[in-house]
């Protein structure tokens, strides 16, 4: 029986745009001139290395950091069907969220303690959900 899965942990991920100080960051090597040659590959490019080996790297992928700081490359369109980013909400809120689950209060207390549209709902809900990022300060 085929069953349902959600994932469960956050990643960090940003862009490839072929720069050499990404190049650098992240190891990525040119194919031919790393010495790794592998006759799936059918051209030259860049590749990253991972805990599976080398993987080839385009302008535009991204490059994901997981939890134990390995590295590899996700597909744009793959991307961005597959990961969201974080809501950014203000101290206010994200102090007021940790409050509320230390004290073990429910979600929906927070709504009834502050007038939020349905957009201001849907953001805190994530927030609390899924984890956020807090807005610089001014």
């Amino acid at each position: 029986m085929i069953k349902t899965y959600r994932k469960t942990k956050m990643i960090k991920a940003e862009q490839f745009d072929g720069s050499q100080k990404m190049i650098k960051k992240y190891g990525i090597e040119d194919s031919t001139e790393s010495g790794y040659n592998d006759s799936d590959w059918e051209d030259e490019g860049l590749c990253i290395p991972t805990k599976e080996g080398y993987l080839r790297i385009n302008n535009g992928d991204w490059v994901a950091t997981g939890i134990d700081g390995e590295h590899w490359p996700i597909a744009d369109d793959v991307f961005r069907k597959t990961y969201a980013k974080l809501p950014v909400i203000s101290r206010v809120w994200a102090d007021t969220i940790e409050e509320y689950k230390a004290n073990h209060y429910r979600l929906s207390e927070i709504f009834t303690e502050w007038d939020l549209g349905y957009g201001g709902q849907e953001v805190i809900a994530r927030a609390w959900l899924d984890g956020y990022q807090v807005e610089a300060d001014k």
